[in-house]
């Protein structure tokens, strides 16, 4: 059965258009109880479902929804408030909950939001569960006999920092290092700022005061313009960019040069190759950088290609038994970590390198030299219909050949939004650019 609604992140859109509306998160709440409620049945497990949410202003309206809905099926709610996707896939390990739901767009703007699942192991929700709960949708919605009810969870956010401290070692100190720290107004702007100051770290904090409106707005990962003056003007050491709802990060170093999830896994990976004398290998993505990929070989250590997607970056590291993965954007996976991409661990992740190897950020990324690549993103509602383009299929194989093999071409769909993204990279940065274009315009033409 295909997917009506959940996409390779959950459920995503615009508030008030499609299934981002109160009444259908009521009845999703509805239908994934009924579930999950069945599979508690079998399994003798808990009836538990924590909620949490990211600082959009939506978030009160759809959690008061998901939670009605949730109580109607006969499920009990822990109300986490404000919090870091990676948090709730953390908390529903450790409290034991029947699953996870988080109330979030991502790095998207405020206007947006959506509904994502984990499992009881913190992990992302099984297709098959997902698929049971879109079959429900299309049931009768029918109140359970026995009600749930609802509880906040109080101590959440102090669990979860001393979560993310305990991922480096004992005595692990960041004294003396000045870090600019930006929260993208989102759901780590209560919790981020107390990590990395506890660790140690003189802390500047921006985009650290969310009013529902402002998360993503002309900050965090998105955009860390502000980040990288911050950084130079206050002769900082490095800066942090988070995303919205706490699950990518992107880094700057001392000189206000951003350093993106490519190069942020590159430090990861070599610096446990040097450290632990073994690397097995790493994921990434059709996006990641092919500079990536010749850093990492001139090290012997192996780059597979997933889809975009964290959904397919953890597939293919349990494929290969490997604790590494990411993409560009700054999604970072290490699961001998956590279940989950997570902005502040994979920030640690790149401090411990650092500071065990007596760098920089600047010098510990000079070990992977980025190839040119360009991005466009073509808006149209025709997504679905770019493999049926001759004209685009004949522009792609145009492309690649004027590439060769000093270059790569990557067209694909986005999973969250209605646009074709246009990829092109290779060692001339000039034609990169051009081959780009005129791909980018023979797309636009034929599916708009």
């Amino acid at each position: 059965m295909s997917r009506k609604y959940f996409g390779t992140d959950g459920i995503r859109g615009r508030v008030g258009e499609g299934a981002i509306t109160p009444e259908f998160v009521l009845r999703l709440g509805w239908a994934a109880g009924q579930v999950l409620v069945e599979q508690s049945a079998k399994t003798g497990g808990s009836r538990q479902i924590l909620i949490g949410k990211d600082t959009r202003i939506s978030g009160y309206m759809f959690e008061s929804a998901l939670q009605a809905g949730l109580i109607s099926a006969g499920i009990d709610v822990g109300l986490l408030g404000p919090m870091p996707t990676p948090a709730i896939a953390y908390l529903t390990r450790t409290l034991q909950a029947q699953a996870g739901i988080v109330i979030s767009a991502s790095h998207n703007p405020f206007y947006d939001n959506g509904i994502k699942f984990f499992s009881g192991q913190g992990t992302k929700l099984d297709d098959e569960i997902e698929k049971a709960i879109e079959a429900k949708l299309d049931e009768s919605m029918v109140t359970s006999q026995g009600l749930g009810k609802a509880h906040r969870v109080n101590d959440a956010a102090g669990r979860y920092i001393e979560f993310c401290k305990s991922t480096v070692p004992w005595g692990f100190s960041l004294t003396g290092m000045q870090i600019v720290l930006d929260c993208a107004n989102g759901a780590t702007y209560h919790i981020a700022p107390k990590v990395f100051t506890e660790l140690g770290a003189k802390v500047v904090s921006l985009a650290v005061d969310p009013d529902g409106l402002n998360i993503n707005a002309e900050c965090g990962s998105t955009h860390p313009e502000r980040l990288q003056a911050e950084v130079i003007s206050r002769n900082a050491d490095l800066g942090i960019a988070l995303d919205g709802d706490g699950d990518r990060v992107l880094m700057v170093d001392h000189k206000g040069e951003l350093v993106d999830g490519d190069e942020l896994l590159f430090i990861i990976a070599a610096h446990r190759q040097a450290a632990q004398k073994s690397c097995p290998g790493v994921v990434g993505t059709q996006m990641s950088n092919l500079g990536l990929e010749v850093a990492l070989k001139q090290r012997d250590i192996p780059l597979v290609r997933a889809k975009v997607g964290d959904r397919y970056v953890l597939e293919a590291m349990n494929q290969n038994a490997w604790p590494l993965g990411g993409e560009s954007s700054g999604h970072l996976i290490c699961s001998d970590v956590t279940t989950t991409g997570d902005g502040i661990i994979a920030a640690l992740q790149v401090l411990k390198a650092l500071v065990n190897d007596g760098m920089t950020l600047q010098q510990a990324k000079m070990g992977m030299t980025k190839f040119p690549q360009t991005m466009i993103n073509v808006r149209t509602p025709a997504r679905e219909k770019l493999n049926q383009s001759e004209a685009v299929k004949q522009a792609l194989i145009e492309a690649e050949n004027e590439l060769q093999e000093a270059g790569r071409v990557l067209l694909r769909p986005s999973g969250t939004e209605p646009l074709i993204r246009v990829m092109v990279e290779g060692e001339n940065q000039v034609l990169v650019r051009e081959v780009a274009q005129r791909l980018a315009s023979v797309v636009e033409k034929e599916l708009s």
